[in-house]
């Protein structure tokens, strides 16, 4: 039995074949048709304008360049995210500060947040702008935090590195902020193996973002710098790769959400195993499938479950280690944190690749079930519910 990963790349049809078309044309930098073309596919599928990006991380670094975000100033963040969610605001000398989440999304609280904004104001600390972080695929309560941040006159960029392909009230993810970011890391629902997207409300903020990724070059033949710019376009080969894998965004979501669902229903009678919210305003991906373990009612720790799956050769994970636990940045502000403290001591990321196969599935399902404590299965067996194999 080979190794079973966390979430690995799912190619379609056409990405050879771009890729190919790519190589003889000889079109192989950080310029070219397929770079334009991914570019315009990805405007049109989120309803904004789009610049391809190194990284999401770059992404979310000129997207808070372009709100103004500099030293001295204060950025609100998720507490429970990746770090690439805060470290661009290091880079630009400013601060951040977290916000907890809500348990029933595992989202940025929006009460929270207007509490955190709330005490910024009464205390005379302007706060340069909120970065909202979207989880595995789901979005943040999103009109709730929109609107108290146009209160305060608080611009907001979407991290969505994790939920392309997610709606929220019908509309795409990342089509809400003033700026939003996304991820093709090899990781994600669509890769282009490393990259990112930059989206925003304003067409010449993208614009503004693609100068500043060419390393702010001004028109003309000679190399003249005017401003600080940064190496950070994708190149044309890697769009290629992302043409194809837009493509088939729509059947990588189903792939997903289909994987979540056999976890589900394969663990409904395991007491103490706990998916996901899923918030009734919008459209999960599922790009991981997590739960939360509940010690005494599984009978084994979320840790437990780690290593049995671990020493059976599976890829799992814990949820994201908030950022006010990160020694990084332990002395930053913050507001609550118990929550996503609680969520990242009990949670759990199973392997959720739009490509895995039933077969292994069923031996990740088998083995968890066998960690924990067994509760009225009896009459379904240990194998997978006849919905789970179809």
């Amino acid at each position: 039995m080979g190794r079973i990963y966390l979430s690995v790349p799912h190619m379609g049809a056409s990405e050879e074949r771009y890729v190919r078309d790519a190589f003889a044309s000889n079109w192989l930098s950080s310029v070219g048709p397929h770079l334009d073309a991914f570019e315009q596919a990805f405007a049109k599928r989120v309803g904004r304008p789009a610049v391809a990006l190194a990284s999401g991380t770059a992404a979310i670094h000129l997207g808070l360049r372009l709100l103004g975000v500099g030293p001295g100033d204060e950025v609100l963040v998720s507490d429970l995210t990746f770090v690439a969610s805060v470290n661009p605001i290091r880079y630009l000398g400013a601060t951040p500060v977290f916000v907890d989440s809500d348990p029933g999304t595992w989202m940025m609280s929006p009460e929270l947040l207007a509490e955190a904004l709330e005490d910024r104001a009464a205390r005379g600390r302007l706060v340069r702008a909120v970065v909202v972080v979207h989880l595995y695929g789901q979005c943040a309560d999103l009109e709730p935090i929109l609107q108290t941040c146009r209160r305060h006159g608080v611009p907001v960029l979407e991290d969505a590195a994790e939920a392309l392909g997610a709606t929220y009230r019908g509309r795409p993810a990342g089509s809400f902020g003033d700026v939003a970011a996304f991820s093709f890391n090899g990781n994600k629902i669509v890769t282009t193996t490393g990259g990112g997207m930059l989206v925003a409300s304003r067409p010449g903020w993208v614009e503004k973002a693609r100068y500043w990724a060419t390393q702010a070059r001004e028109p003309g033949a000679a190399y003249q710098h005017v401003e600080m710019g940064h190496n950070y376009r994708l190149s044309n080969v890697l769009a290629a790769i992302g043409r194809g894998q837009l493509e088939v965004l729509d059947e990588r979501v189903q792939q997903r959400r289909a994987v979540a669902a056999r976890y589900r229903e394969a663990f409904e009678e395991l007491s103490g195993l706990t998916p996901m919210p899923e918030a009734a305003y919008g459209l999960h991906t599922h790009w991981l499938s997590c739960f939360l373990v509940d010690e005494d009612e599984l009978g084994a720790s979320r840790d437990d479950v780690l290593a049995a799956l671990a020493a059976d050769d599976i890829e799992a994970r814990p949820l994201w280690k908030p950022m006010h636990l990160q020694p990084l940045y332990a002395s930053c502000e913050r507001y609550g944190g118990e929550v996503a403290a609680d969520l990242f001591e009990r949670g759990l990321c199973l392997p959720s690749s739009s490509s895995l196969p039933i077969a292994d599935q069923r031996r990740i399902v088998e083995i968890v079930r066998r960690v924990g404590r067994r509760r009225a299965v009896a009459a379904r067996g240990d194998a997978m519910p006849a919905a789970v194999v179809a």
